[in-house]
C-alpha cells in the first residue's frame, strides 16, 4: 500500500508558507547581529518597521497597541515573530498581534503564548479580537499585559 504524500503547496495557505519564510528570515537575521543591546534596538526597529508598512486599520490598532504593551510591560522586549510584532520576556513570546492582513482575516487579533501568566480555572481567552480601540479597550488590554507578565 503507498502513501501520498502532500506538498507544502497542499499542506499550508500562501500565506502561511510565506509567515514561515518570515520566520526563517528573522532567525538568519537574529544570528548575525551582534551585541545584545544593539540585537535588541534593531528588533525594536524591525517592529516599528513592521507596523509602519502595515494597511492604515492595522496600522492603527497594531500602533496603540504597541504602546499600551511597552508602557505595561516595560520588561518585554519588542521582536518580530513570523513576521508579526511581538513581545518577548526572556526571550519568550509572551503576546503579539496578528494583523487582519496577515492570513485575509476579518479582524486582527492580539493573542497570547502559554508563558503569559493568565491561567484563571479550566478555560480561559488567549487571543482577543481587536476591531478598534476604545479608552475602556485600551485599559483592559493594560490590565491583561500586567497580568501576563507579572
Amino acid at each position: 500500500m503507498s502513501e501520498t504524500r502532500k506538498s507544502a503547496s497542499e499542506t499550508f495557505t500562501a500565506e502561511e508558507r510565506a509567515a514561515m519564510k518570515e520566520r526563517a528570515q528573522e532567525l538568519k537575521t537574529a544570528n548575525r547581529r551582534g551585541k545584545a543591546a544593539e540585537k535588541a534596538a534593531a528588533e525594536a526597529n524591525d517592529v516599528r518597521a513592521a507596523i509602519a508598512d502595515m494597511p492604515d486599520t492595522d496600522r492603527v490598532i497594531a500602533e496603540r497597541l504597541h504602546a499600551i504593551i511597552l508602557e505595561n510591560g516595560p520588561d518585554l522586549a519588542p521582536r518580530l515573530w513570523y513576521g508579526m510584532p511581538a513581545y518577548a520576556l526572556d526571550g519568550k513570546i509572551v503576546c503579539f498581534f496578528q494583523p487582519a492582513q496577515k492570513f485575509n482575516t476579518r479582524y486582527g487579533t492580539l493573542g497570547f503564548n502559554d508563558v503569559a501568566n493568565l491561567d484563571d480555572g479550566n478555560v480561559w481567552p488567549s487571543a482577543y479580537a481587536v476591531n478598534k480601540l476604545t479608552k475602556a479597550d485600551a485599559e483592559s488590554i493594560a490590565e491583561i499585559i500586567r497580568r501576563a507578565v507579572s
